[in-house]
């Protein structure tokens, strides 16, 4: 329920947003506005319909970008007998994980004036080189194992080791560190978007919901307080599923573990 709520706003609240009305006061309670105003004098409850959408896609997209570059990449580093070639994929991506991510993203912004796409972009170029060590130290654990090597033996496909063998040992991994990184990547979208990254200064977004009428916060405090705790619940409560999900994956079966009584005839 704690996931439910935002996810359901931000995919399904545009279509019941409906047309715009007339503006209002800004910053107001009350007048037909169930939340009040923002600071330009719209209604708030139609900015929070509107404004889900772009928060989550830009972060599934981040997430899903980064592991399509990632997971290759640390997958053939993790495979490979060749050192220059390991070291050619993994040290360009130590360099970059040098930057903070949020540096990364506004020095790329000063040059560049990204969109939604260019936010996830940019993202998902932050979160690649983390994603590539992790998956190259769970795929290099699973690549040493003796079936890997009797798999090179038997002339098998690289495709049949990395895809078939080391990438099935290493998705409850994957699966972990996916819930982990989706949480960080919507903070990270978020926090662009309320410096004022990839979105316009009016746009119906929560981030921008929260930068743009905080200077109203005692006066009208729901255009903050709810786009806020939606973030908030939806990062939190993505997490928690995740977790949840895995624990009971990695739960053994319970079974009756007391004997059965077997009844036969005594010849």
């Amino acid at each position: 329920m704690i996931v439910a709520v935002p996810l359901a706003l931000a995919l399904f609240g545009p279509l019941f947003a409906g047309a715009p009305g007339p503006r209002a006061t800004s910053f107001t309670l009350g007048g037909g506005h169930w939340l009040g105003t923002d600071f330009v004098g719209r209604d708030v409850w139609r900015q929070i319909l509107l404004g889900g959408r772009p928060v989550v896609l830009t972060a599934l997209a981040a997430t899903a970008l980064g592991y399509l570059v990632a997971l290759p990449i640390g997958l053939i580093a993790a495979l490979t007998h060749r050192g220059w070639l390991e070291e050619l994929l993994m040290r360009p991506l130590d360099i970059l994980l040098a930057v903070p991510s949020l540096l990364l993203i506004l020095l790329v912004a000063t040059v560049f004036t990204p969109g939604a796409a260019g936010l996830a972009l940019l993202v998902a170029l932050a979160n690649i080189p983390d994603a590539a060590r992790l998956v190259r130290a769970a795929a290099a654990e699973a690549a040493s194992r003796p079936a890997v090597e009797a798999m090179r033996m038997q002339g098998e496909t690289w495709w049949r080791m990395g895809v078939g063998y080391v990438g099935r040992s290493i998705l409850r991994t994957l699966a972990a560190d996916a819930g982990i990184r989706l949480t960080g990547v919507l903070y990270l979208v978020a926090t662009a978007a309320f410096l004022g990254v990839g979105v316009a200064p009016d746009a119906a977004d929560w981030a921008v919901m929260v930068d743009r009428n905080r200077t109203g916060l005692f006066v009208q405090p729901w255009a903050v307080v709810v786009p806020a705790l939606l973030i908030v619940a939806l990062t939190t409560g993505g997490n928690l599923l995740f977790d949840a999900a895995l624990d009971r994956a990695g739960r053994p079966e319970t079974k009756d573990a007391r004997p059965e009584k077997k009844m036969g005839k005594r010849t």
